[in-house]
């Protein structure tokens, strides 16, 4: 099989194409005409305009997949389908991570017109605290974490005859993202965000249109540059305070409130038991947890080998909130598995 790209036209197949990061990576694509792109998901397309390039298909499904494969014959997948959610209780619960990533494999294989593939991990492979030491360092935060340990293993098993290589996002924002409108940047713009003051907390983010432009970037390097490769995706590591602001700016023209840690622990274990009541409360005890503790992950050789990200954090903010004020006036936003 050749490894050596054309300029003739590529088909790229993109697994969970409706979910968040997908829909923008599809935007992207269907705007350059190299690219002829289809999108197997479970789900219909947040976007509705990119109906076109949908077809329902569900991974563990694996004749079907294989089907599907077959009968588009691309020569590029990006896999980002999976299940992304905190909420599930054991690996079954995640079974379209790994399970789905392993039927993948075998329709490529079953198929043989892929050249290049990129499969989707995340960073919740190596939990907060140190960073990774290689790529083999797994020390897996959540259940979902684990079942993503399980995908990265399910690729390096096979003996792959084409060029292969695996990201971990970081913490990914943007237009169409599932949660944020519902929940951090409503909180926002309704004043009710705190941000806990005193030492500053150090994060790994990405703005999608960075993120997109990086797997579409390993699609084209050569292959001794990504081939086998694990990279992280996302921007350089920012204090948390930083982004907040930003948002912050943008949606209400002021900066958020400041409150010492001790204050908001004594909120947030009120919001633990509004929570154990049923109730909905928006600070709660594992999400200050995640506010004030640092998280960064090894980006220097995602830069090295892919270039630096060429969208700023401002530029990106000023286009979410864009998006969001149109998708609140027009009522485009829902939730996503993506």
């Amino acid at each position: 099989m050749s490894h050596i790209l054309t300029n003739m036209q590529r088909r790229l197949l993109v697994t969970g194409g409706s979910g968040f990061i997908g829909t923008n990576l599809i935007e992207w694509a269907a705007s350059h005409p190299r690219y002829q792109v289809k999108n197997l998901d479970q789900n219909e397309p947040l976007d509705h305009a990119q109906t076109r390039y949908f077809t329902h298909c569900n991974l563990l499904d694996r004749s079907a997949l294989t089907e599907q494969l077959r009968g588009f014959k691309p020569t590029d997948i990006v896999h980002l389908a999976g299940r992304t959610d905190m909420l599930g209780e054991s690996l079954d619960d995640y079974a379209s991570n790994h399970v789905g990533t392993e039927n993948l494999l075998h329709a490529i294989l079953e198929v043989g017109t892929v050249e290049r593939a990129i499969f989707t991990s995340s960073q919740f492979v190596v939990g907060p605290g140190t960073p990774p030491q290689h790529d083999l360092d797994f020390r897996p935060h959540t259940i979902y974490g684990e079942s993503k340990v399980l995908s990265e293993k399910a690729v390096r098993a096979n003996n792959l005859p084409y060029i292969w290589t695996i990201v971990r996002p970081t913490n990914i924002w943007g237009k169409w993202h599932p949660r944020y409108p519902r929940e951090f940047w409503r909180v926002l713009q309704q004043g009710r965000y705190l941000h806990p003051s005193g030492r500053p907390v150090v994060r790994c983010y990405g703005y999608v249109g960075n993120v997109v432009e990086q797997l579409m970037t390993i699609l084209e390097r050569p292959a001794d540059v990504v081939n086998g490769k694990v990279f992280y995706v996302g921007d350089a590591p920012i204090e948390l305070a930083d982004w907040v602001n930003a948002f912050s700016l943008e949606l209400t023209g002021r900066q958020v409130r400041e409150v010492p840690w001790g204050v908001l622990s004594l909120i947030a274990r009120f919001g633990d038991f509004v929570l154990s009541c049923g109730g909905k409360f928006p600070l709660f005890s594992s999400r200050l947890r995640s506010m004030t503790e640092d998280y960064v992950t090894p980006m220097e050789p995602t830069f090295a080998a892919l270039g630096n990200p060429s969208i700023t954090m401002d530029e990106g903010v000023r286009t979410t909130v864009k998006w969001l004020r149109s998708s609140q006036i027009n009522g485009k936003t829902r939730a996503s598995k993506k």
